[in-house]
């Protein structure tokens, strides 16, 4: 089996409407506006937010983040998944009534069941919310360097990249730099190439999480190629929420041939009908990438992965390999 490495997935939005369905009878919710017949359903951007926050609710102890975290790596394990780098949300767990420290306790608790069960290898990167604004993102990134963890070793911002403007974040990256987390920002996906260069210019992340729109602007593709920046590529999600029209459409190819470093990721796979491994056929069917392709994504995932170099150097003698299992 293929090895694969994902660094762009949202814990919460990773969790299966199986199990989002049992949380909800758990604790007596109704999920019926956002699961029908097994799967998520929403119309837009907004509505996938709504979708998304509402099943994260659900997730109320630090038991209950265990077992998500455990659930989705096991299932990235099944399909070959040697590492994975999944976005957390502090935000989402306070409003869940969760305890920050003891959501994360969770997450690291399903993170070692996982490595223990199926030897996949994992991390976290906090998120701030863009659309809560600078001094809510700033406040995260100060909870996160007063409250290191092991398995945290990277910041960054979602939400709705189409609110404020990078520079007024630079304050609270500048506060996840000096704690020593890796940088990684969403940009160029609901907004364009101009986008993605003021978040290079205001907050020097390694990567850009999709940046998929830089292709816009054919100088900002050479300079991203130029200084070795990260894409954390997501084509299905892309596709499901209208980024492109079509995988024809979708730049992938364009900006793996211009010298952009380009990785392949689910980013909310259940909510997009997708998987790690689905990505991997996608590139393979849609895009026309060989073995060897491929295994040159795995590889530059784990390159560009927030760990350190002991683990790094183990997860590519993996792909060395060329295969596992």
């Amino acid at each position: 089996m293929l090895a694969k490495a994902e660094i762009h997935c949202h814990i919460e939005g990773a969790a299966p409407p199986a199990l989002v369905e049992a949380q909800a009878r758990k604790y007596g919710a109704d999920v019926s506006g956002i699961i029908r017949d097994g799967a998520y359903f929403w119309s837009d951007f907004t509505s996938f937010l709504a979708a998304y926050d509402l099943a994260a609710s659900l997730f109320r102890t630090a038991d209950d983040c265990a077992l998500l975290a455990e659930t989705y790596l096991a299932s990235l394990a099944a399909e070959g998944a040697i590492y994975s780098e999944f976005f957390i949300s502090i935000d989402h767990a306070r409003g869940a009534g969760l305890d920050p420290a003891d959501y994360v306790a969770g997450l690291a608790e399903g993170i070692g069941r996982a490595r223990a069960a199926c030897g996949i290898e994992a991390r976290m990167i906090v998120v701030g919310l863009r659309h809560l604004g600078p001094e809510a993102v700033a406040a995260t990134a100060r909870w996160t360097a007063a409250n290191r963890h092991g398995l945290v070793t990277g910041f960054g911002m979602a939400g709705d990249e189409r609110a404020y403007h990078p520079r007024d974040f630079a304050a609270a990256f500048a506060i996840a730099r000096e704690a020593g987390l890796g940088i990684t920002v969403h940009a160029g996906e609901l907004a364009g190439a101009e986008s993605v260069r003021a978040a290079l210019d205001h907050l020097r992340p390694a990567r850009i999480g999709h940046g998929v729109r830089a292709i816009e602007d054919a100088a900002l593709v050479g300079r991203i190629a130029a200084e070795g920046v990260v894409l954390e590529v997501c084509p299905a999600s892309n596709i499901a929420l209208k980024v492109f029209a079509s995988y024809a459409d979708h730049p992938l190819r364009r900006l793996d041939a211009a010298g952009c470093r380009v990785t392949l990721n689910s980013d909310d796979p259940p909510h997009f009908h997708t998987s790690l491994g689905n990505e991997y056929d996608i590139a393979r069917t849609r895009f026309g990438y060989d073995e060897a392709a491929l295994m040159r994504f795995t590889r530059t995932a784990i390159e560009a992965a927030f760990i350190d170099g002991e683990t790094r150097a183990r997860l590519l003698e993996k792909c060395a390999a060329a295969v596992i299992g």
